[in-house]
């Protein structure tokens, strides 16, 4: 038997969906959340092959859910607000329903999902998820802990191996992403890459030194020293008008 989890803040949402689940008997729901926190929580404790997710919650989003789970299961959103179906899709959900929804097209939701043939908890699982808030904030999981950082908080960005290291006034947080994927993310008005292993928030920066011929080094007011490639250092005085 398929297990289900229900991920939705309004408790009509959810018992609205859970009546629609008893016309499949075949599907064990093992619980319902009111925020991703909690999600996070219940997902690693039981373990459902299949979200029925919600976008809009407080605390975190439903994308911000799914990018901090390391083996995210197959996902249908559920939720009020059609701006989201294309980014949705992006990730490979299995289907988007748009509140308020009929039992009909909520079975047409999950057939479809039952019709999938390849492992769908391992097909989502290998996603990489961009969150649509994260010119704004980024989530982090340290170990059973969910720490909400805002950009604005963030220093810099360092290149460590599969991960990034970002470096923040509070301390240091690593996260499973690329370079690339922050360097297309976040606000480029703020944030520039300023080196293959560095990118830099402007707001930080207090001058430039150079270092060795045609070399500088970047000095953050919190006293870190990051290289500047030749590349990116005309791009660099550029952006900051000089």
């Amino acid at each position: 038997m398929k297990k289900v989890l229900i991920v939705d803040d309004e408790p009509l949402a959810r018992a609205i969906i859970k009546s629609f689940l008893l016309a499949h008997p075949d599907l064990e729901l093992v619980g319902e959340c009111g925020d991703g926190f909690e999600a996070a929580k219940v997902i690693a404790e039981t373990n459902p092959d299949l979200l029925l997710l919600d976008i809009q919650m407080p605390k975190i989003n439903g994308f911000e859910l799914l990018e901090i789970l390391q083996d995210p299961p197959a996902v249908i959103f559920t939720t009020a607000f059609d701006e989201y179906a294309l980014k949705a899709f992006e990730v490979h959900a299995l289907d988007y329903l748009l509140k308020p929804f009929s039992a009909e097209r909520f079975g047409q939701a999950i057939e479809k999902w039952k019709s999938v043939t390849a492992d769908s908890k391992k097909q989502v699982s290998a996603i990489h998820y961009q969150v649509p808030d994260e010119q704004y904030r980024v989530v982090i999981k340290d170990g059973s802990e969910i720490k909400i950082i805002p950009t604005a908080e963030i220093h810099y960005i360092e290149a460590y191996d599969d991960y990034v290291k970002i470096h923040t006034g509070k301390g240091t947080h690593l996260k499973k992403k690329t370079m690339g994927h922050f360097e297309t993310s976040l606000p480029s008005q703020q944030f520039i890459r300023i080196h293959r292993s560095f990118i830099l928030n402007i707001q930080e920066l207090t001058r430039i030194e150079s270092f060795e011929k045609n070399s500088y080094i970047a000095i953050l007011k919190s006293g870190a020293r990051l290289a500047i490639s030749r590349t990116s250092y005309a791009e660099l005085k550029a952006v900051l008008g000089v």
